[in-house]
C-alpha cells in the first residue's frame, strides 16, 4: 500500500495563538507528537491516551512558531466552481454550469466539459460524483492492464477519498479476489502519476511488502518510480485542497525530519 501519512478519529479542536490544533488519542503513539494535516489545514496533537491530552495541548502551545510555519505552507482550498479547469487522466476538463442532468461531453477542441447545474455546494457535489465515476472507470482499466502484464489475478477496484494513503491493496481471502482501492483525486494528477499508483497497488497483489522484488515489479511496469513519488509528495496536498471545505510530525522528546524540535 502507498501511504502518505496517517490520522485517527476527530478530537477536540483548540487554538494556539489563534491557530487550529486538533487533540487526538492514538494508542499506537508512544509519545506526545504534533503533525500537520495538510488536507484539513490544521495541526494534530496526538497523545497515547486520554490522560496525555493535557500534556499534548501544552506541548502544542510551546510550539506555536512551528505550527504557524507549517500552516502557512498548506495550499488554500480550491473550490469546484464553473470555469475551473482540471485534468482527468491527462485530459483537460472544464467545469461548466448547465441545466439538466450532470454529464461529461466532448468539446470541439478535444477537451472534456463537465456540465452540472446548481450553485455552490450543489454544483460541487455533482462534479465530485461525476469525477468519482470517471476515476473508477479509469482505474479499473489501469488495474486490468497492469494485472495482465504481471500475470496477477484481477482484483475488485473501488475509489474513496482517503487522507492517509493514495492506494491500498488487500489480499485474496478464500474464494474472494484481492481488492484494490484508490483515492479518486488521483484521476486529477498527471496520467503517469495515476498509472504509477495503479502499478504500485497491482504489484502488491504478488508482493505484499516493499522489498526489492516488489520494486522490481513496479519498475518493470512504469520505470523509475522516484519522479512520481516526488510529484505526490510535492503536489498531493493541492489535490486534497480541491473542493475542500476549508482548505510533518514533531515528536515530544526528539527532533523530527519536518523541521521541528522536541520538547
Amino acid at each position: 500500500m502507498f501511504r502518505f501519512g496517517r490520522s485517527s478519529a476527530d478530537g477536540d479542536l483548540i487554538e494556539v495563538e489563534g491557530l487550529p490544533v486538533r487533540l487526538r488519542v492514538n494508542p499506537r503513539s508512544r509519545r506526545i507528537a504534533l503533525r500537520l494535516d495538510r488536507a484539513r489545514g490544521e495541526v494534530i496533537a496526538t497523545a497515547p491516551d486520554l490522560r496525555g491530552l493535557a500534556e499534548a495541548a501544552r506541548f502544542a502551545r510551546s510550539r506555536a512558531d512551528w505550527i504557524r510555519t507549517r500552516l502557512a505552507s498548506t495550499p488554500s482550498p480550491s473550490p469546484l466552481v464553473p470555469g475551473v479547469e482540471l485534468s482527468v487522466f491527462g485530459r483537460t476538463c472544464r467545469l461548466m454550469a448547465a441545466e439538466g442532468r450532470t454529464r461529461l461531453v466532448d468539446a470541439a477542441d478535444g477537451a472534456l466539459e463537465l456540465h452540472a447545474s446548481g450553485d455552490g455546494e450543489v454544483f460541487a457535489r455533482a462534479v465530485v460524483r461525476t469525477l468519482k465515476r470517471e476515476a473508477l472507470t479509469g482505474f479499473r482499466s489501469l488495474t486490468a492492464r497492469h494485472c495482465e502484464a504481471l500475470g496477477a489475478p484481477l482484483p475488485t477496484v473501488s475509489v474513496n477519498d482517503a487522507r492517509t494513503r493514495w492506494g491500498s491493496c488487500s489480499p485474496a481471502r478464500g474464494a474472494s479476489p484481492p481488492s484494490v482501492r484508490y483515492v479518486w483525486r488521483l484521476a486529477l494528477a498527471p496520467a503517469p502519476v495515476a498509472d504509477y499508483v495503479a502499478a504500485h497497488e497491482c504489484a502488491h497483489i504478488l508482493q505484499p511488502n516493499h522489498g526489492p522484488a516488489f520494486w522490481a515489479l513496479v519498475r518493470n511496469l512504469v520505470g523509475d518510480p522516484a519522479p512520481h513519488r516526488e510529484w505526490l509528495r510535492r503536489e498531493g496536498p493541492q489535490l486534497h485542497a480541491l473542493g475542500a471545505p476549508g482548505s510533518g510530525v514533531v515528536a515530544a522528546g526528539a527532533a523530527c525530519g519536518d523541521g521541528g524540535t522536541g520538547a
